[in-house]
């Protein structure tokens, strides 16, 4: 792969993730391609967060890329947090993550400095960081957001927000179309406000910050591909004013089998077993199930969906990020392990979600609509049976369901924040999730034209981020423009 360099000295990038999963692997993607293409990568990362990713950057390295780590001290203590609290994953309520986000405005100092010593070609930092536009305009260097979101819900909440449509809309749960999209997209307040405009003051003052960082920046990188979202990439960049990148899905640089099964930590299974269960399925039969790194869903609906998994008789992989101990209850009294061993595995922690999709055997995948997973589910073909939690996945369901015709709805119609009352109801019953699943992964002839147009769109990703492929061509195009940019110190937004 041909280097994109101009000067004897090649260009350097920092990094800076926000300390989530969904938010961090996606970087960790994007420092690997850049690296490929002879760019000197430095990514700043806490050091517990670091250790998740230490063996896919020791092999990269070891590849003869160019990608250094250097720790923050993340100052859990000083924001009220339990030591060595360094990621969103161990939050334990909506406080700690409140204080977790305040926490991360605290390393503007820490991470000045380090820029100042690296005097890099360029910042790219998560959109979740809006102090550090202003920490690049100091020391004179282009920050580059990184989105952890796609095209279409970016354009669907840059609209909302423009023509502040949610101040007229009295009722939570009655839909109403998104202004200015290319599709017609309906979506409810209640699916919406807290990404739109949150009631919480400080939620509100936080995504105002972002809102400004992401002005001033120079430009955004989006983990998308333009065959994808053609009239939303065109759309964003319109509504944004400034250049937009997208390169993926960067999950594809992910070849080797060792570098799926470590993506993002340590796998809470072992790969060979999963796999060789895997093996003994048929191909496209079986169902993965995950509801991202955050789900907490109540015991409730937890049941529900393990009664219609099991009632629908289809082979499943599920993954539950946090069992619940009233979960964990039912589970064992019930014997549900043990009931469905011959039909199900179910994975309690981390999964190498990669890995598992790419199987010839996996057949469909029902999501929480995180947009790392849906890409993920893209890439290799799948057709989707969303279940969106909060954030902007109810916007990611819409494109997967009326936009893209490559999934159907399971079911949910209000978010399910962090840390919901254990005792609340649950939404989607077993009998519609048995019926939803059989609709999936059925042979009637409309599932059939849904796992064609899926399995088109995994082409187009793959072919996107070939040689000669639009996203291969953009980052191409990134590494150009920050290296064409003045020297560190001159540069203007």
């Amino acid at each position: 792969m041909a280097n994109v360099t101009h000067d004897d000295e090649p260009p350097h990038f920092v990094l800076l993730p926000f300390m989530a999963q969904g938010h961090t692997i996606p970087i960790i993607d994007i420092a690997r391609l850049l690296a490929q293409r002879g760019v000197i990568v430095t990514i700043l990362m806490t050091p517990l967060n670091a250790t998740r990713f230490n063996n896919v950057i020791a092999r990269a390295v070891e590849k003869g890329l160019n990608i250094h780590i250097i720790h923050l001290k993340f100052p859990s203590l000083e924001a009220g947090l339990p030591q060595d609290c360094e990621n969103c994953d161990m939050t334990l309520s909506m406080d700690m993550i409140k204080k977790f986000f305040n926490a991360t405005q605290m390393l503007e100092t820490q991470v000045e400095l380090l820029l100042q010593d690296l005097k890099p070609n360029c910042l790219i930092s998560d959109l979740c960081f809006p102090w550090t536009t202003n920490v690049a305009k100091r020391i004179g260097i282009p920050r580059i957001v990184f989105h952890g979101m796609g095209s279409f819900s970016l354009l669907c909440l840059h609209n909302l927000r423009d023509v502040k449509l949610l101040e007229s809309v009295e009722s939570e749960n009655e839909y109403f179309f998104v202004p200015g999209l290319p599709n017609k997209v309906e979506v409810t307040k209640a699916q919406v406000k807290a990404m739109v405009d949150p009631s919480n003051p400080e939620w509100k003052k936080f995504g105002d910050q972002m809102k400004e960082g992401e002005a001033q920046a120079y430009g955004i990188v989006v983990n998308s591909f333009e065959e994808l979202e053609p009239q939303y990439v065109q759309g964003v960049k319109r509504a944004k004013g400034k250049k937009v990148w997208t390169i993926g899905p960067v999950s594809l640089c992910n070849k080797e089998k060792q570098d799926k099964v470590e993506r993002g930590n340590k796998a809470s299974i072992d790969e060979h077993h999963c796999l060789k269960w895997l093996d003994s399925k048929a191909q496209d039969s079986v169902l993965y199930v995950c509801l991202g790194s955050l789900s907490h869903l109540p015991t409730s609906q937890m049941i529900e969906l393990a009664l219609g998994l099991e009632s629908s008789k289809q082979p499943f992989v599920w993954v539950i990020r946090h069992i619940s101990n009233g979960f964990r209850k039912w589970l064992n009294e019930e014997n549900f392990e043990e009931r469905v061993q011959k039909q199900g595995i179910l994975i309690n922690g981390w999964a190498p979600q990669v890995l598992i999709l790419s199987h010839p055997s996996i057949g469909g995948f029902l999501t929480h609509c995180g947009w790392n997973s849906i890409l993920e589910g893209i890439s290799v073909g799948l057709p989707m049976i969303t279940w969106p939690l909060f954030s902007e996945q109810f916007c990611n369901e819409k494109l997967i369901v009326n936009v893209l015709k490559t999934g159907v709805k399971g079911g949910m119609e209000n978010p399910v924040m962090f840390f919901e009352d254990e005792k609340a109801c649950a939404q989607v019953k077993k009998d519609d999730i048995k019926m939803v699943i059989e609709s999936v992964m059925g042979e009637e002839e409309e599932a059939k034209m849904r796992r064609e147009r899926a399995k088109k769109l995994g082409d187009m990703a793959t072919k996107a981020v070939e040689e000669g492929g639009s996203s291969h061509i953009n980052l191409t195009k990134l590494i150009e423009d920050v290296t064409q940019q003045p020297k560190i110190g001159v540069f203007k937004v």
